[in-house]
């Protein structure tokens, strides 16, 4: 069995001061940090997802004209209107500097047409190079972590389960956007409901 560490989107934009700040982000950021020197130790790799955005991306509202935070449509697929966030080459979009060091980054929502939230598939379904680099080194299993539990960690858990992988989320190393209170709450439910373990970072064994 060959165990990977992902962690999804600890980027500064999406953390405490960013534009998309999730609250109590800051919180998971010592859990992941024991997680990456673990994994380390064992030889497991560490692979970090971000969102790689060009400055036209149509998720943004000030690009597409939406009110931030509501629900429209993109290239006739259902999308929330975001701030802009995560901008290639800018500090936002940087890996937050508190965050150990990764062996890998892969990046989505490159293209400008389409939102990714998984770090497996565009929302259209195009494929990043996440797959490619788990085959590569033989990974069937899959301890997730990061932001947001409610849509990138979310969707991340759920397309690597319909891929086959074995997945462990470790719920004290996410957080959630919450536009509606429930909502982290409701994904950790749809992701165990699929397959996925949820643990504690106490619990873990590896």
């Amino acid at each position: 069995m060959n165990k990977a560490l992902l962690i999804v989107d600890v980027q500064n934009d999406f953390c405490e001061g960013g534009s998309l700040e999730v609250k109590n982000s800051l919180d998971i950021i010592p859990v992941i940090n024991k997680l990456i020197d673990k994994f380390k130790q064992l030889s497991y790799p560490v692979i970090a997802t971000k969102d790689w955005h060009p400055s036209n991306h149509k998720s943004f509202a000030s690009v597409s004209g939406g009110r931030i935070g509501e629900l429209g449509e993109l290239n006739g697929i259902p999308q929330i209107w975001w701030p802009d966030h995560c901008i290639q080459g800018t500090k936002g979009a940087e890996l937050h500097p508190d965050l150990n060091t990764v062996d890998t980054v892969i990046h989505k929502g490159s293209d400008p047409e389409v939102d990714s939230y998984s770090g497996f598939f565009s929302a259209s379904g195009k494929p990043t190079l996440l797959e490619e680099v788990l085959k590569k080194q033989k990974v069937d299993t899959l301890y997730i972590v990061g932001l947001a539990t409610d849509y990138c960690v979310k969707f991340t858990v759920l397309d690597a389960l319909s891929l086959g992988y074995k997945v462990i989320v470790i719920k004290d190393g996410c957080q959630g956007v919450n536009i509606n209170p429930e909502d982290s709450k409701l994904a950790f439910f749809k992701m165990k409901e699929k397959g996925a373990e949820i643990i504690s970072s106490t619990k873990l064994e590896i």
